[in-house]
């Protein structure tokens, strides 16, 4: 073989650069700056009336900063998020458990939650409004009924996936029923309860600017009504944009989070690859 020979074998053996190999976050900041490029570029032919483009929004987005507004109503909103969100995961984990491992309970109950789940959550709140005001108490409990069914059905379902051999063996080693869910079943279910959460944290946001477009117009969801009424479609778009960077970054922290409460599921679903 001449040395020509052995250089060219060389070069075609060089790996080619792919897509593939490329981190998961990069594609996803082109594909972000990419949408932001073109939208830019389409913003001379949009009508303000209907439209927007993000130079504009980038502007109003530091005019509602530097008076307070945007900071003021985020926390408006943000307060009945947490806790209705909050609410509705200490509530929908144990009863998801108890649904799931219990025939008794699920036979009792479970048919109220499938219900739940199927009602539309708009056409319960002049019901709630008469019930809790028009005020805090009404936000949350919007929040908390459109975060509870999706933890509760998921984590159901997780624990009626749980092997029955694994429940078997624990039964033959003496141990309780609590012990049994405890070390058996809750780490079994780990990724179908994050895996609700996640799914929750949207809904959970939805209701949040539901129940501010239904109740008292106030927070993020006050912004909206107010600018669209008043054709500052620009203005508009920035609590929009807002609420989806939340839930966003609310999503991506569970994801992480599930990395470290269940580090084995991100092996077995091959995650990242």
């Amino acid at each position: 073989m001449t040395i020509s020979n052995y250089h060219e074998s060389i070069a075609v053996k060089k790996p080619r650069f792919s897509v593939k190999d490329m981190p998961s976050w990069s594609i996803t900041l082109i594909s972000v700056a990419t949408l932001m490029i073109v939208w830019e570029l389409c913003g001379p032919w949009i009508n303000p009336l209907f439209g927007s483009y993000p130079s504009q929004i980038i502007r109003s987005f530091l005019d509602m900063m530097s008076d307070g507004m945007l900071v003021r109503a985020f926390v408006q909103s943000i307060q009945p998020f947490v806790v209705g969100y909050a609410l509705a995961a200490l509530a929908g984990i144990p009863i998801g458990l108890l649904l799931g491992r219990y025939r008794v309970f699920d036979a009792a109950f479970g048919i109220y939650i499938t219900a739940g789940y199927a009602t539309p959550s708009i056409a319960l709140v002049p019901l709630l409004m008469i019930w809790f005001g028009l005020g805090f108490s009404v936000k949350v409990v919007i929040v908390f009924l459109m975060a509870f069914f999706p933890i509760c059905i998921n984590t159901t379902a997780g624990v009626k996936a749980v092997p029955k051999t694994l429940i078997e063996v624990g039964t033959a080693f003496c141990a309780s029923q609590t012990k049994i869910m405890r070390q058996i079943v809750l780490p079994a279910t780990l990724p179908y309860i994050m895996a609700g959460l996640r799914l929750a944290v949207g809904k959970a946001v939805i209701g949040m600017i539901l129940a501010e477009f239904l109740t008292a117009l106030s927070g993020l969801g006050g912004i909206i009504i107010n600018a669209a009424n008043s054709f500052r479609t620009a203005e508009m778009f920035v609590p929009i944009i807002l609420v989806m960077i939340l839930a966003v970054v609310l999503e991506k922290l569970l994801a992480l989070l599930e990395h470290v409460v269940a580090p084995w599921q991100r092996e077995i679903s091959g995650d990242g690859h």
